[in-house]
């Protein structure tokens, strides 16, 4: 037996409302869409992962999505452009990766992140 993927179903009273966060703010293609679920995908392979934690590191509450970009600042920029809440400030963290915490716009903590140079 191997986990071939994982999907986060995240609860929207309008899934609709999804499109200009997770397609026009983080660039993920519209994969389906029946009314009462949307998807958005990257065409990019990513391993499968669960994460399980008591804190969201530095004193955060645990964000219930992380999504990894290739340009951090790019996305923090057109975050604050588009009025989503920031909920922790972009910040170099000690255990190598660049983040911030953002509100979709249902409420769902993300942290957005980039690692750091190998």
């Amino acid at each position: 037996m191997a986990v071939r993927r994982i999907v986060a179903n995240l609860h929207a009273p309008e899934p609709k409302a999804a499109h200009a966060f997770y397609g026009d703010l983080l660039g993920l293609d519209l994969a389906m869409d029946h009314g009462w679920i949307v998807t958005f995908a990257s065409d990019k392979r990513a391993v499968a992962q669960v994460s399980i934690a008591s804190e969201g590191g530095s004193g955060t509450p645990v964000p219930q999505l992380s999504i990894e970009v290739d340009d951090v600042d790019a996305v923090y920029a057109k975050a604050r452009t588009m009025g989503f809440a920031i909920i922790y400030d972009i910040t170099d963290e000690p255990w190598g990766v660049r983040r911030f915490h953002v509100r979709d716009p249902f409420g769902t903590v993300v942290n957005i992140l980039s690692h750091g140079p190998d």
